[in-house]
């Protein structure tokens, strides 16, 4: 080892790796013991071997080891040294797979942009292999994470336990990647990778947290059937809390869906939108934009009368103005998403106050026999064709009054409210879960107190009576080793939430597609593990007194590691390569003909069908 820790001291002084020999370098390693630590008997040499190795430090390098044996009992002894390197059977050492797992899945750069820094440290690997070293990498770290278990464990018990935020994510048709997450620490514990979020999916995933967990204190969760009874089954009996948010927009859904898909439906079928912009880029070629009839209208509007100079003018840029002023509609939203934002509806008001303004202003001009009106007439022609549906006003009207009863609901909960700035990410007003609830019990009451107003609103009623004990519960009294302690549950699945959209949103940058199905489909199910990292506390426990991941992935047992790698392609359902060359064919539908039916029995039949 002294010719490696030479090399080492070089690398330390400032020289690439790589670059440090004309040549590449080979390095001899030998078992520590010359004699059976059992028998005391004189150990033998019972092969060597040489292979390629590649770490960060050096590069490329040609290792050459001699294994000894024991003449006894046939023990084999290996080189601790160069086990440290790089596992057996794996060209890439330790170091190499931890920068490659690091690149990927924290600092979200993509497998060329990885294979190009590593070429400049003249270590030279391929994308492909950059993708197999990142699954081994979050394959090493889910086992150092499942070996960490009992120190995970008593960490949590010190804060008097764990509560347990569970949910999916998928997009398309890819699997539904589920996680559960320590709601306290923050620090996902278990993940898996199910078709669908079907009950009996879930409850084996429930039980391998339970046991290797123990039961949580609480758990939050949305309100999806296979998840509540997968729950039920597993923890009976336990604090069982439904995110507020999740609760609120299932219950505004099922108000409000059905008259908002009547309004885009009977807006797409009159084309107002593209009818707007064409007459809106009509309206822009016309009056030029120029600054200086701009400045007009914009000093018009603020003293209330209209200038003189650009007269003729401003109607139209009055026209164009309104016209967008229509589509900035979305600016309304919240960044919540339907039911809390409803653009469409916006867009459907916002028209209808246009068409009133016209109405009045071309009553005057026409009164007062105007120029210029063209504009705001057939402006107001567009919108009066429109406006005139009378099944997009009755479901516009039904829609307004049904929207201000789910609004006193999120003003009584307290959650998603309409002036709110944190969109998605909104946790929720602070003030203390008894008083939310007496105005829940107070919304209740006026919901009820009229006779149509109760049969109007019966669903939403049924809802907020069905989940009332998991909406609103006493905060928890634990125990824990400094002596009783509260912990209030988070009133929101949002650390999850939040937790998904952040991995949704690095698989992005990494790939550079809006897309995830195909991600979803490929990434191993321990793969939002790697999130945890970023937790000091839990990067100390499942370091276990290593200075490095490179050291502590070193502790653990290839052989497991190549097992799991086995496994997980398995699980990929990939199609095998030799199916792979065959299907390229073209005419692969001929040679099948060929196979069963004879030459010409293809053509002849599909001829026959046609």
């Amino acid at each position: 080892m002294k010719l490696f820790k030479m090399y080492v001291n070089k690398l330390i002084s400032g020289v690439r790796a790589g670059a440090l020999f004309p040549q590449k370098p080979t390095i001899r390693f030998y078992p520590e013991v010359e004699s059976c630590p059992s028998c005391g008997r004189k150990l033998h040499v019972q092969k060597s071997w040489e292979k390629t190795i590649v770490t960060m430090n050096i590069g490329a390098f040609l290792v050459k080891e001699v294994v000894f044996e024991c003449p006894n009992d046939k023990t084999v002894f290996t080189s601790p040294d160069l086990r440290a390197l790089a596992p057996a059977k794996c060209t890439y050492g330790f170091d190499v797979i931890v920068h490659v797992g690091m690149s990927l899945f924290v600092h979200c750069r993509n497998e060329r942009e990885i294979m190009k820094d590593l070429a400049s440290r003249n270590i030279f690997i391929s994308e492909r292999e950059i993708g197999y070293l990142g699954r081994k990498f979050v394959i090493y770290l889910a086992l150092a994470h499942r070996e960490s278990r009992e120190q995970l464990v008593h960490s949590m018990m010190k804060r008097g336990g764990y509560i347990l935020h569970v949910d999916g994510t998928c997009e398309g048709d890819s699997p539904h990647l589920f996680c559960g997450l320590d709601g306290i620490s923050e620090i996902v514990l278990d993940n898996i990778k199910i078709p669908s979020e079907r009950k009996e999916l879930l409850i084996p995933f429930f039980q391998r947290i339970k046991k290797q967990y123990g039961d949580p204190l609480a758990l939050v969760h949305d309100m999806g059937i296979g998840i509540l009874m997968a729950v039920e089954e597993v923890f009976p009996g336990l604090p069982d809390f439904i995110c507020h948010f999740h609760f609120l927009r299932d219950v505004g859904k099922d108000l409000l869906l059905q008259d908002y898909q009547s309004i885009i439906k009977q807006l797409r079928k009159y084309n107002v939108r593209a009818l707007l912009r064409q007459k809106a880029r009509y309206l822009e070629k016309k009056i030029g934009l120029h600054s200086d009839v701009i400045a007009d209208l914009k000093a018009s509007l603020e003293s209330g009368e209209l200038k003189t100079a650009c007269v003729e003018r401003i109607p139209a840029l009055a026209t164009y103005t309104l016209i967008h002023w229509a589509f900035e509609s979305s600016s309304e939203s919240r960044a919540y998403g339907f039911p809390f934002d409803r653009t469409h509806l916006e867009f459907y008001q916002r028209l209808k106050k246009i068409h009133c303004l016209l109405g009045n202003i071309m009553d005057i001009r026409l009164r007062d026999k105007a120029k210029d009106n063209r504009s705001f007439i057939q402006l107001q022609q567009l919108l009066e064709e429109v406006l005139a549906d009378n099944e997009l006003n009755e479901s516009a009207a039904s829609m307004e009054a049904k929207a201000k009863v789910f609004d006193k609901l999120r003003e009584a909960l307290r959650i998603a409210l309409p002036e709110g700035k944190n969109g998605l990410n909104d946790g929720g007003d602070e003030r203390d879960i008894k008083s939310i609830e007496s105005e829940v019990i107070e919304f209740r009451e006026w919901l009820v107190s009229d006779e149509k107003r109760k049969e109007t609103y019966v669903k939403m009623i049924e809802q907020l009576d069905k989940y009332w004990e998991k909406l609103f519960s006493d905060p928890l009294v634990v125990n824990t080793p400094q002596g009783q302690m509260i912990i209030v549950p988070q009133r929101t699945n949002n650390i999850l939430e939040q937790f998904f959209r952040g991995e949704k949103r690095r698989c992005r940058k990494k790939s550079g597609t809006a897309s995830l199905n195909k991600t979803l489909k490929a990434i191993l199910a321990d793969t939002p593990l790697v999130r945890n990292l970023e937790n000091d506390e839990y990067s100390r426990i499942i370091l276990n007194g290593c200075p490095s991941l490179t050291e502590r992935f070193a502790q653990i047992d290839d052989k497991t590691v190549r097992e799991q790698l086995r496994q997980a392609e398995k699980n990929q359902n990939r199609i095998p390569p030799a199916v792979k060359s065959i299907i390229k064919q073209i005419d692969l539908p001929e040679r099948i003909s060929t196979l069963f039916l004879g030459k010409g029995k293809i053509s002849a039949n599909c001829h026959l069908r046609q």
